[in-house]
């Protein structure tokens, strides 16, 4: 380091294992802490000047802002400036920044003689994410010491919560009523209850692509034609692969139904894609390709144009007879049925009518696209236990775009027999209609940033639906349907699946 300016202290991960050795070599023990330090406050300065006192320097590496996973607004500062604030104190002899969601890569460079935390992980059991085993673990194998300080916690989050205006009014007035009737371990450990649960997901497969471009301008020989350049495509499972990656984080067997064509090397796409635990019963359509979405969009994810690589009608006789007899013979075996139906030609009158019948808690989406607008409504269905749906698929389905739309989606659950009823409305959030009841829950939207909205119906379906299948309270699937969508809005289409670590950080930080 050169002078004593707080900036010459924040250096990179690899230099601050320089910086260790050195000390090392000059006989001097290495103390390390890491964490967000998204908001540095008194319970922050005491962990820091204890841990300090554990050895002779003392080293300090932050999540870089893109694995902070602690819900909406969060970081809110850049790991700039929270390595600045920290670099500022005198106790600290180093910064690093860590493009990870733990401290190992932190732990393996710098190989500190103690590994400094907070009172609050002194029993991992608390820790949910389980980072704080591996991290000791590894401080271990590099032959150091966990320690921990013993000095008052205080919580960032809700200092975070409390005064930085993270949530809008409206946002914040439903967090409190929430948090005045729920718990965030009664609500961490209602999901964790459902563990044992078996699903079924029955929809169309489909591949979404992503072809990311640069937009040049205008053609020369062409004022309405956009000429774009080609950078990369990337490859996600979507539709009832998606549903079903979400559910397996949570439950312990998820089975999973779908079309799809004969091309070998997007089968084996679709089958590494999924979740170890999800039991995928395909069945091949016999001259249909698997539903390919192609979207073009720019560095931003802003979508150009899209095109559909199907055939709308699919199905053969003989293919549409073998999936009505499995869902006759297998539907029964599972707690719950979730029908991810985008209306792309898969499921017929007669999947239809099985699944009514031999579901044993269904829970139902039928999705308005591009490849089926005008003409795909939940009107289909006879029966359902939940039915998710956006305005457009409330109102079409009710042939009314004035009416307010509570009626109307009560007046479709009741076609449907259904029990509960949630309208998403993107950025108004949702509502959750108990119909047995008559209540109304309406929770406003629970993230801050959207990064791209495509799946976030299917995350809120997942989640929501598997509440609601283990007899979880509606306010409570609401919340977590709700919390799920928040989270997907902030990945890239399916780049990643809902994960219980994820989910129950997120709503550690919103009950704060």
């Amino acid at each position: 380091m050169v002078g004593n300016h707080p900036n010459n202290k924040i250096v990179s991960l690899q230099e601050l294992g320089r910086q260790a050795q050195s000390y090392r070599d000059a006989g001097l023990n290495v103390v390390l802490c890491h964490g967000t330090f998204d908001l540095i406050h008194p319970g922050h300065i005491r962990h820091l000047t204890e841990a300090r006192g554990f050895g002779d320097r003392l080293l300090v590496t932050v999540t870089a802002d893109r694995f902070v996973k602690k819900g909406p607004g969060r970081p809110v500062f850049p790991g700039s400036l929270r390595a600045e604030s920290l670099a500022a104190l005198a106790v600290v002899d180093g910064v690093a920044v860590v493009e990870d969601v733990t401290a190992i890569p932190a732990i393996r460079i710098i190989r500190p003689r103690v590994y400094a935390k907070g009172s609050d992980y002194v029993d991992a059991k608390d820790d949910i994410t389980g980072n704080i085993r591996r991290e000791q673990a590894e401080v271990h194998g590099v032959g150091g010491e966990v320690r921990f300080t013993d000095g008052v916690t205080f919580s960032s989050s809700r200092l975070i919560n409390q005064y930085l205006d993270v949530f809008t009014p409206e946002t914040q007035a439903y967090l409190n009523d929430f948090k005045s009737v729920h718990q965030e371990k009664e609500l961490i450990e209602s999901i964790q209850s459902l563990g044992d649960r078996k699903i079924l997901v029955f929809g169309e497969a489909i591949i979404d692509e992503y072809c990311t471009t640069t937009p040049l301008g205008l053609t020369g020989k062409s004022n309405t034609i956009l000429a774009c350049r080609y950078i990369e495509t990337e490859q996600f499972a979507g539709g009832s692969l998606a549903v079903a990656n979400h559910l397996a984080g949570f439950v312990q067997r998820v089975g999973l139904v779908a079309g799809i064509g004969r091309d070998e090397r997007q089968n084996t796409f679709m089958k590494e894609a999924l979740a170890d635990n999800v039991d995928d019963h395909f069945f091949h359509y016999e001259t249909a390709p698997t539903l390919t979405k192609r979207r073009f969009v720019d560095t931003d994810i802003n979508k150009l144009f899209e095109v559909y690589y199907q055939d709308p009608n699919p199905l053969t006789p003989k293919l549409e007879a073998e999936i009505c007899q499995w869902i006759a013979t297998h539907a029964g075996d599972y707690d719950a049925v979730v029908v991810a139906d985008y209306g792309n030609g898969l499921i017929s009158a007669a999947m239809v009518e099985a699944i009514c019948k031999h579901a044993r808690f269904l829970a139902i989406n039928t999705q308005i696209n591009s490849g089926n607008h005008c003409h795909h409504v939940i009107n289909r269905y006879h029966r359902a236990d939940f039915i998710s749906l956006n305005e457009c698929e409330v109102r079409l389905a009710t042939h009314n775009r004035h009416d307010p739309i509570e009626g109307l989606a009560r007046d479709v659950g009741h076609r449907l027999s259904a029990r509960w009823v949630a309208i998403t409305r993107g950025m108004k959030g949702a509502i959750m209609l108990d119909l047995d009841s008559g209540l109304t829950y309406d929770a406003p939207p629970l993230s801050t940033r959207v990064v791209d909205r495509i799946g976030a119906g299917d995350a809120f379906l997942a989640i929501a639906g598997l509440c609601l299948a283990g007899n979880l309270p509606p306010d409570v699937a609401l919340f977590m349907g709700s919390t799920a969508s928040a989270i997907d809005v902030q990945i890239v289409c399916n780049r990643e699946s809902i994960h219980p670590v994820t989910l129950f950080k997120y709503v550690s930080t919103l009950m704060k």
